[in-house]
C-alpha cells in the first residue's frame, strides 16, 4: 500500500485525490498539508479521509508516514518543495509547470536522477484516448511528413481570476498563460513533435489590469527538418477552443480528432482523398481506449512506476523540455528576437531572477485575496469532440 501525501489543498488538489481515491487497493492518503490548515481540514472532511494535517510542507515530510508526495502550491514554491521531497527519499508528482525557472529544471533532473526515486510532472493531457492514439498516429507516418503544426492553447478568465493572492505575479505565478495555461499543450507538441529549434514570439497584456504578467502571447517555431509552427496562448478566448492541427504531406489531422487527406490533380490543384482519410481513420481507432485518463491516467502510471521498479511515462526531462520553450517564447517576446534553443546557463532567462528583470511589467497587482469563490472551475477539452471544450473540475 502505497502512503500519499498532497502537499497544497487549493483547487487542482482535488484533482489529485480523487484519482488517488480511484485505487483503493494501491494507496492511501495519509497526511494533507495548507499554510491555511482550515482548508486541509475542509478537504479530510469533504472526502472522509483518515489522514493527519498539517501546517508546511517540511512538516509533512518530517513527520508524516508519506511515501509519495503530490505538490499541489503555487508555481514559485514547486521545485523547492519538490527537491525537500526528493532529498527526504519521498517519491514525487508535482503539479505543472515543474518549476519557476530553467535553473531549477536543471537541479529537479539531476535530484531524480540521483534520488532513484520516481518523479513525474504532471502533464495530464497525454493520458487522453485522443492523444494517444494520435501520437501513435503520426509516429506511424501514415499521413507523412508534418510540415506545420498550429497549437491553440485558449482559454478565458475573468478580471478578477488574478485577484487570488499568488497569481498575476512574475515573482509568484511565475508567467501568465504562456507558463500556467499553455505549459499543457506546450508539453504535447514536444511529445508529438521534439522541441523546435528556434522561436519567435509576442506577448501583451490586453484584458486583465490587476496583473504584472501576460495574458496573450503567440509565437513562432521552426523545427530540425524544416517543419513551422504557431502556438497561441490565452486567458481571453471566448469559449475555450483548445486544439492542436498537424498538417502533414498526404493530410490534416488534429485533436479534436479530424482528417482531411488532399491529392494533386494533374494541373497541381487539390482533390480530396477518401481512401487515404479512412486508412486515417482506421489507423487511428486501432489504439484502445484508456483505462484511466487525465490525472487519474497519469497518477495509475505513477504507481505502476513505484510498484514495479520502472520510469513513469513523465519524467524531469519532460518538463525541462516544456519550459525550453516557454522560456524562449518569453525571452523572444521581451527582447523582439529570434532565440534558439536550449537556453543554457549564463541566459539571463535561464534563472527566475533574470527573467524577472527582463521581462515587461504590464500593470501592478491591485489586489491579494487568500481565496476567491467556491464556484466551478474549467480544466479545458477532453478532446473528444469539437464541441467538448470546458469539460470537468480541477484547474488551478
Amino acid at each position: 500500500m502505497i502512503r500519499i501525501g498532497i502537499i497544497g489543498t487549493g483547487n487542482i488538489a482535488h484533482s489529485h485525490v480523487k484519482a488517488f481515491l480511484r485505487f483503493p487497493e494501491r494507496c492511501e492518503i495519509v497526511a494533507l498539508a495548507d499554510i491555511y490548515p482550515e482548508k486541509a481540514l475542509a478537504m479530510k472532511a469533504q472526502y472522509g479521509l483518515k489522514a493527519e494535517v498539517f501546517d508546511s510542507h517540511s512538516a509533512l515530510i518530517d513527520r508524516s508516514k508519506a511515501y509519495l508526495v503530490s505538490i499541489c502550491t503555487p508555481p514559485y514554491t514547486h521545485a523547492p518543495i519538490a527537491l525537500d521531497s526528493i532529498n527526504a527519499g519521498l517519491h514525487v508528482i508535482v503539479e505543472k509547470p515543474m518549476a519557476a525557472s530553467l535553473a531549477e529544471c536543471e537541479l529537479l533532473v539531476e535530484a531524480a536522477a540521483s534520488s532513484g526515486r520516481v518523479f513525474s510532472p504532471i502533464a495530464q493531457n497525454r493520458f487522453r484516448t485522443p492523444m494517444m492514439r494520435l501520437k501513435r498516429l503520426l509516429d506511424s507516418g501514415i499521413a507523412g511528413k508534418v510540415n506545420h503544426v498550429q497549437v491553440d492553447s485558449h482559454w478565458w478568465r475573468g478580471h478578477c481570476y488574478y485577484d487570488l493572492w499568488w497569481r498575476g505575479t512574475w515573482e509568484k505565478e511565475g508567467g501568465g498563460c504562456t507558463l500556467n495555461h499553455a505549459v499543457h499543450h506546450i508539453d504535447l507538441l514536444n511529445w508529438f513533435m521534439g522541441m523546435p529549434k528556434e522561436i519567435t514570439a509576442f506577448m501583451a497584456n490586453t484584458a486583465h489590469d490587476n496583473a504584472e504578467v501576460e495574458d496573450l502571447s503567440l509565437a513562432a517555431l521552426s523545427f530540425e527538418g524544416g517543419a513551422l509552427g504557431q502556438i497561441t496562448s490565452s486567458v481571453v478566448h471566448h469559449g475555450e477552443e483548445q486544439q492542436l492541427i498537424f498538417q502533414a504531406q498526404a493530410a490534416r489531422i488534429s485533436v479534436p480528432f479530424r482528417v482531411y487527406a488532399s491529392k494533386s490533380m494533374g494541373n497541381g490543384f487539390p482533390e480530396r482523398d477518401p481512401d487515404l482519410e479512412r486508412k486515417i481513420e482506421a489507423a487511428y481507432a486501432e489504439t484502445p481506449e484508456l483505462g484511466h485518463e487525465a490525472h487519474e491516467g497519469q497518477i495509475d502510471d505513477v504507481l505502476s512506476a513505484i510498484e514495479k521498479g520502472g520510469q513513469p511515462l513523465i519524467r524531469a526531462e519532460d518538463g525541462r523540455r516544456t519550459l525550453q520553450v516557454i522560456a524562449g517564447v518569453y525571452k523572444a517576446a521581451s527582447t523582439r528576437s529570434v532565440v534558439r534553443l536550449p537556453i543554457t546557463e549564463g541566459d539571463a532567462f535561464f534563472t527566475a531572477e533574470g527573467l524577472r528583470a527582463a521581462v515587461p511589467t504590464f500593470y501592478r497587482k491591485t489586489a491579494s485575496k487568500a481565496e476567491l469563490s467556491s464556484e466551478s472551475i474549467t480544466t479545458g477539452s477532453d478532446y473528444g469532440s469539437i464541441y467538448s471544450y470546458g469539460q470537468g473540475p480541477g484547474k488551478k
